[in-house]
């Protein structure tokens, strides 16, 4: 027979008595991790004495909160606090190294404005987490920061020069500008963040590096080096846009078009404009670099208000048509072959995978499972299969017509790759997409293709660019696709070596072809954006999107809709949807000129102030998104 269990009292853990206040400035006031959106006010707590010489702006403590204890950063000291009732105190400094100072909170508080966010979510993209074991080893030096003037610095955009590496252009480009102060660069990805790196490393330039792929304590410490470094090259990625660099002079965003400047967790803050605020309130340089400037840059450059610098060159462009949806043209051969003399070809190929469509050769229908969802399939010799409920055809046979010949349609990579060796017989072939990028390759004879990005680095250049059904990557539905395109096809181009061609499988008279001959893209720029400015669209609108349940956003579209008719919203504002999104959720689209703008951020931070205090379900709001 079995004992009973023990009784046990549940611990009561009583806190420590707080002793008695600082003598001079008793009060601190902070941003306190809540966990609830609408209370994102600063909230003041008593400083103890004994903690009072390590409370100073920017340092983590740890206070009680609605009978818990969370963690706060300290924004200030104050003499007198208009809070009314007891104060409570705070109950430990957890760190005695500030991670943020004036000017950087203040840059938070920008952006939690700016995106009708709570302070804590930027906070928490801004900082990196702490790491006990570093706060215990690292000494900082005890100089003072300098004071920071505002609005003076350059504004500009360097756009990239073909047979050159980017990350070559951007390290001469910091070699030049490091004596006068620290350089903050921040580029889209850890390869990218590698490469740059690795060119610094060879002019025996140290840098400090701030990205997710360091281990959490180097992370920590780097940062903390950052802050307290003089002169010196930080790289990092989106999130060290926010790093409170001491002597910072000069922040460089490479390839500043890239999504993943764009930050995923809510509030969905960007690169760009995270670092034009931060011009606005500090003595620093600000210059973008890419090869084909946004649309929100492009605006600016057209305005006068950002300096366009720019080299002229004339590269050797070819466009061959496909009228008969042949992979390769016919003309394209001999091209290819020459090229194949000088070293290299180049092969970029819109997607992965086989075969991404299925169709009946007789009749040509799409062929699709019973579950609707189409068919593709997986290699030479497999079966058609489901790309929802990952059925298997083995002996698939069209609705329409019961044949059973297969015509492979959307080539991918790998379909692709069986046609072009079989075209270019001896040739070796290197492949590099998904999980096989290659970094470099040889400069030697031999077919290389590659998705949008993953293109291998090599010495001296390409001898030939071929980019493969080049209206498929201006095709995509999203507001962004032709913005894509171009940047695509330029940073592709400039990988061929002087003596090489870019050779384009699309209609001559599509504008790229004219762009990339010389190396200019702003025929199309401008006539992309007179086209947003008539109807008007994004950069000449201010965007949102609102995500969340489906249940209710019938009447949340009505209610938008009412406070536009009430004058609590823009009259300007046009509402769009709601629309399906996918199983239980849906979306809207807001615009509105860009002068209304403020006025519409402030309605949204009230709206899911209003929401959050309801108790309602939690919506998803995205301001100026990367894509619609």
């Amino acid at each position: 027979m079995t004992s009973p269990p023990r009784f046990r009292l549940r611990a009561e853990v009583i806190a420590r008595p707080a002793g008695p206040p600082a003598h001079s400035y008793p009060y601190a006031r902070m941003w306190v991790d809540t966990g609830v959106f609408h209370l994102d006010t600063p909230y003041d707590y008593a400083v103890p004495e004994e903690l009072s010489s390590m409370v100073v702006p920017g340092v983590r403590v740890q206070v009680p909160f609605n009978g818990r204890e969370v963690e706060g950063v300290v924004l200030e000291r104050l003499e007198t606090s208009l809070a009314s009732g007891r104060i409570k105190a705070i109950s430990k400094v957890l760190s005695p190294h500030p991670v943020a100072t004036m000017h950087s909170l203040k840059l938070i508080e920008a952006v939690a404005h700016q995106w009708a966010a709570n302070p804590w979510e930027v906070l928490r993209s801004a900082i990196p987490a702490r790491v006990a074991g570093v706060d215990r080893t690292f000494l900082p030096t005890q100089e003072m920061p300098r004071e920071i003037t505002k609005n003076s610095g350059i504004f500009t955009y360097h756009a990239f020069e073909p047979y050159i590496d980017p990350s070559e252009q951007v390290s001469l480009l910091v070699d030049g500008i490091l004596g006068s102060g620290s350089v903050l660069v921040i580029a889209p990805d850890e390869r990218d963040i590698s490469a740059i790196c690795k060119q610094m490393n060879a002019k025996k330039i140290k840098c400090i590096r701030l990205d997710s792929s360091l281990p959490r304590a180097e992370r920590y410490r780097n940062y903390l080096m950052a802050m307290d470094a003089k002169n010196c090259m930080v790289i990092g990625a989106r999130s060290a846009v926010f790093a409170p660099i001491k002597d910072l002079k000069t922040i460089i965003v490479y390839k500043e078009s890239s999504h993943e400047h764009f930050e995923i967790r809510t509030p969905g803050w960007n690169v760009r404009d995270v670092a034009t605020l931060r011009k606005s309130n500090e003595d620093i340089n600000l210059i973008f670099t890419g090869y084909v400037p946004s649309l929100e840059l492009a605006a600016l450059i057209e305005n006068k208000n950002l300096k366009y610098i720019t080299h002229t060159h004339r590269l050797k462009v070819k466009a061959f048509s496909s009228s008969d949806g042949a992979l390769l043209p016919g003309r394209i051969f001999s091209e290819i072959r020459k090229a194949l003399t000088l070293g290299p070809a180049l092969f970029i190929i819109p997607r992965k995978g086989y075969g991404n469509a299925l169709l009946c050769a007789h009749c040509k229908n799409l062929a699709v499972c019973k579950c609707g969802a189409r068919l593709i399939v997986g290699s030479k010799a497999a079966p058609p299969v489901c790309v929802l409920c990952a059925t298997t055809y083995p002996d698939w046979r069209c609705a329409w017509c019961a044949r059973d010949k297969q015509y492979v349609a959307a080539r991918g990579i790998e379909r692709a790759a069986e046609e072009i060796s079989r075209a270019f017989p001896g040739i070796p072939t290197i492949l590099s997409y998904g999980d096989v990028i290659k970094t470099h390759i040889e400069n030697k004879s031999s077919l290389v293709l590659a998705t949008p990005g993953a293109a291998p680095i090599v010495e001296g250049g390409y001898g030939a660019v071929i980019l493969l059904e080049g209206l498929k990557f201006f095709s995509h539905p999203d507001l962004r696709a032709q913005e894509r395109a171009r940047e695509l096809f330029f940073e592709s181009a400039a990988m061929v070596n002087s003596n090489g061609a870019v050779l384009l499988s699309i209609e001559e008279s599509h504008p790229i072809v004219a762009s990339l001959t010389r190396w200019h893209p702003g025929a199309m720029i401008r006539r992309e954006m007179a086209e947003r400015l008539e109807i008007p669209l994004p950069p000449f609108v201010s965007s949102v999107i609102i995500t969340g349940a489906q249940q209710e956003f019938a009447s949340i579209a009505s209610g938008l809709r009412k406070a536009i008719n009430d004058q609590r919203l823009p009259i300007s504002t046009k509402v769009f949807g709601p629309t399906i999104v996918n199983k239980g959720s849906a979306k809207i689209v807001l615009y509105c000129p860009q002068i209304d703008s403020q006025e519409l951020i402030v309605f949204l931070h009230e709206f899911k102030r209003r929401r959050s205090i309801a108790k309602k379900e939690y919506l998803t709001i995205r301001i100026n998104p990367y894509s619609l």
